[in-house]
């Protein structure tokens, strides 16, 4: 195992070394280029920031974790003997299903918190793009281009429309599906939400967690229907509403674990407004809440028109699996939510926390031990 480590000792304005307060070591299974290295110095000034390299899912070696107070991470965590200096954990992901079963998260009760809500911008634009190069037969654009073929117009207006006044229902609506609303709302389109518990009061929808400046729909106010539920009987509801697009963003939990399967796929087609194109389903969430076995079945059959998914079950997809080869689906390695803003997106969560806990205020996207996320 190859072990990279880079210490940053932050100086103070007189040009000596200052005191630190903190000892921050971030854990990542790349080197971190020296730009973003310079943004997270900007970010925490008088602060130890060291690197260490690793593969993901190894565990940080003791003379490395012994001395952090603040952990940054994707997938490395170290043993709670060498995290006693830890007073809080940061993970750069949003979900950690790959992580709760640590004895990090298990054992101790060191704080953690994710990068949930900067996930937002990248994923609602992938969902939207999906959705246009399906509607807008762009594939058959760019093979044509590709053969220097100029086609009738009569080719693309048959298959072709647009998305206004189409219904789209977003099942969990945390900060990614609200700003997939925020970009279906300004198409045209909408946009009816689903969570697990009650949110019956203006003040129950607004989004209290980390937000990309001037993205998403923090007071709740896009939707035109709320529902909720963890019932097969309320998801029903949900999907008898004639959508147009599912779009799957839900945690990974016990509870969500195919959550959609045959049955719900069915109840989705079944309820399609008359002259409308089969519903289409984008899976930005885990690729264990879809019943994928389901989801070729109805691809095969044209129940849905086609599918989007950024995740699937197993990851990586293996090369002869049958739904590389399903028709209508794009499918893309999870990385749907990549881009260089990402890392000091993630840092900046952190950055906030550390501000909030100096003023003693709850900090945002804190894990619930027991629930999962």
């Amino acid at each position: 195992m190859t072990i990279t480590n880079r210490l940053y000792q932050i100086t103070d304005t007189m040009g000596s070394a200052g005191p630190t307060k903190e000892h921050l070591l971030i854990a990542f299974f790349r080197d971190l280029p020296e730009e973003l290295m310079a943004d997270i110095r900007s970010k925490f000034p008088n602060t130890t920031i060291s690197t260490v390299t690793l593969p993901m899912g190894a565990t940080i070696p003791g003379e490395y974790a012994q001395k952090a107070t603040l952990l940054v991470t994707f997938t490395n965590l170290p043993n709670p003997e060498d995290a006693e200096n830890m007073k809080l954990v940061h993970f750069i992901s949003a979900g950690l299903d790959h992580s709760v079963n640590h004895p990090i998260l298990r054992s101790t009760n060191i704080p953690v918190t994710t990068s949930s809500g900067i996930h937002g911008p990248p994923i609602a634009e992938w969902t939207v793009m999906n959705w246009l190069v399906a509607s807008r037969k762009f594939v058959s654009t760019y093979e044509s281009q590709k053969k220097h073929e100029w086609g009738a117009p009569m080719d693309y207006m048959t298959g072709m429309s647009d998305q206004v006044g189409k219904k789209v229902g977003i099942l969990g609506y945390g900060s990614i599906g609200r700003q997939i609303a925020r970009v279906a709302s300004a198409l045209g389109m909408t946009v009816h939400a689903y969570t697990a518990s009650p949110r019956p009061t203006p003040s129950s929808r607004q989004d209290h967690g980390y937000i990309v400046p001037r993205t998403g729909d923090q007071d709740g106010t896009i939707p035109v229907s709320w529902h909720h539920g963890t019932d097969k009987a309320s998801i029903h509801a949900f999907l008898s509403l004639g959508l147009n697009h599912l779009v799957v963003a839900v945690p990974l939990t016990p509870q969500t674990t195919h959550m959609i399967g045959a049955e719900e796929l069915s109840v989705l087609a079944e309820n399609v407004p008359p002259h409308h194109p089969r519903p289409y389903l984008t899976n930005i969430a885990r690729g264990k809440v879809l019943d994928q076995n389901a989801l070729i079945a109805s691809l095969q059959s044209g129940e849905l028109s086609g599918a989007a998914v950024d995740v699937t079950d197993p990851e990586p997809l293996p090369a002869d699996h049958p739904l590389w080869d399903t028709p209508n689906v794009q499918i893309s390695p999870h990385v749907s939510s990549l881009g260089k803003e990402y890392f000091p997106r993630a840092l900046d969560v952190l950055k906030e926390n550390l501000a909030r806990i100096e003023r003693g205020e709850p900090m945002l996207n804190e894990y619930k031990r027991g629930k999962g996320y």
